[in-house]
């Protein structure tokens, strides 16, 4: 038999790779309204978020879009990454946003003119051909190409898509692992609530009281064109984000040319205003850092190495993140310590198969006490006890369904089948009574953000396909994925 013949066969039984809309699973109606959202948003060689509110192609979107599309279309899927990729910076970096030039600058703010990519990232290595932001997202893309693979081996291995995207994923973590370890213990930081996805969450807000706020007339915010305002971030939380943004673009993208001494710890670290060591970001890192052994072994090195570092990276998120008197993983503020509130981030790190015993334990029993048992059987972005907890503002409160989707993963990953369950069904239940919303109140299920966002379409196809449910994270297991 030969190696594609080899591949094929290994997904016999595993599910659909692809099928026609009239041979959908269980669902059927729910499947047919996701992929007529991703129909609607795709332009051909990428998805849009939200053709209104994001009419652009952003980093971790088409990651987790990708993974729904492998259902529909394996081609489209593995086109989806490509595009993203092939905008990838000479460092390594993948940006957060790939501009496409046919949409007007005044559609989405921060702009193309704002971020001046080809000149201020000259330095960094941005391309001169296409506009990008010079930030960042949390790094779920090795993930999804291998679970893009997966879905139709003999395409996959006749594009040579694996072969392709592995020296572009390998660069990429390699950015993150040399360039954003700022606090010297292993994990990476990000420099900008905007790259940790999460972007208004109130664990930024003692850091961004540090920043001073660009002054109002000097920006113009099109997000309030087609959001409520009461959903949206402050007009203060905003001035912020555009001051880390244009002080980090005028000092040419560079990564850590600042140092501090770190209060608690007595030695120093780098990085500017901002710096802030996540738990899902770098969950999220050492969940495709497995994938990526996956990928090497596919194409025929070993895997062990990318393994080796999972497992490491998987030591220091304990040791510097880990809160035993929370029961779940915090952020740490290079220059401030532990950030003490409790967000879903802190709850993601369940993906990981090497989570020790007793930390998966507490953090399942955090998930189900009263901070994040909300009525709708979703997780809040953000804990329902906290005194910042708003149900509708933007990662203040609402629950997401990305984050649904990776705590229902990390569900299944920690053998937790019953709960995982439940959350599909609920999260299944809400994408469709939401038209697929960017995100809903955690109580009501009310949409909230824009309407038929592509990751909630392309994940409700993934939890409708893939009943199995675990995510490939580990050295061990079959073909789950």
């Amino acid at each position: 038999m030969d190696r594609t013949a080899q591949l094929t066969a290994r997904v016999t039984g595993r599910g659909i790779a692809y099928d026609p809309l009239g041979t959908a699973p269980s669902g059927t109606s729910l499947h047919v309204r996701a992929a007529r959202v991703l129909a609607a948003n795709w332009t051909g060689t990428s998805t849009v978020p939200s053709r209104y509110l994001y009419p652009h192609q952003w980093s971790w979107d088409s990651a987790f879009i990708a993974i729904g599309l492998r259902h529909l279309s394996p081609l489209r899927a593995q086109t989806e990454l490509e595009t993203l990729l092939a905008a990838q910076w000479g460092d390594g970096r993948v940006p957060h946003i790939v501009f496409s030039p046919s949409v007007p600058l005044d559609a989405y703010f921060p702009s193309p003119d704002f971020w001046r990519s080809s000149t201020a990232g000259r330095a960094a290595g941005a391309p001169r051909t296409v506009q990008t932001s010079g930030i960042v997202q949390p790094p779920v893309h090795a993930l999804a190409a291998w679970l893009v693979h997966r879905a139709d081996p003999g395409l996959s291995w006749a594009r040579g898509f694996l072969a392709r995207v592995y020296p572009r994923l390998a660069a990429w973590h390699r950015y993150l692992l040399r360039r954003r370890d700022l606090g010297g213990g292993g994990l990476v930081s990000v420099v900008h609530p905007w790259e940790q996805g999460m972007d208004n969450s109130p664990c930024w807000d003692g850091s961004l009281a540090r920043v001073t706020p660009a002054p109002a007339h000097s920006f113009r915010r099109a997000d309030l064109a087609h959001g409520a305002p009461e959903d949206r971030p402050t007009d203060l939380d905003y001035g912020r984000y555009v001051r880390l943004a244009a002080d980090y673009r005028d000092g040419g993208y560079a990564d850590g040319e600042g140092e501090f001494a770190v209060e608690d710890g007595g030695h120093r670290c780098r990085g500017g205003e901002f710096a802030v060591e996540d738990p899902s970001f770098n969950a999220l890192l050492i969940a495709s850092e497995h994938a990526l052994a996956r990928i090497a072994t596919e194409l025929g090195s070993p895997g062990t190495a990318r393994h080796a570092r999972a497992e490491r990276l998987t030591a220091a998120l304990v040791e510097r993140l880990w809160d035993d008197a929370s029961g779940m993983f915090l952020c740490r503020d290079l220059r401030g310590g532990p950030i003490r509130e409790r967000s879903v981030s802190g709850l993601v790190p369940l993906l990981l198969p090497g989570l020790p015993r007793e930390v998966a334990a507490a953090l399942l029993g955090t998930l189900r006490g009263p901070h994040f048992a909300a009525r709708t059987g979703l997780v809040p972005s953000y804990d329902l006890r906290g005194p910042a907890f708003e149900p509708n503002r933007y990662w203040r409160g609402p629950a997401w369904f990305n984050t649904a989707w990776l705590v229902e993963r990390g569900l299944r990953a920690q053998g937790e089948k019953a709960a995982a369950d439940a959350l599909r069904t609920a999260f299944l239940r809400a994408a469709g009574d939401s038209g697929f919303a960017e995100y809903v109140d955690p109580d009501t299920g009310e949409a909230c953000g824009a309407p038929g966002f592509g990751w909630t379409a392309a994940l409700t196809l993934d939890l409708l396909h893939d009943t199995d449910g675990a995510v490939e994270t580990g050295r061990e297991g079959g073909d789950r994925g």
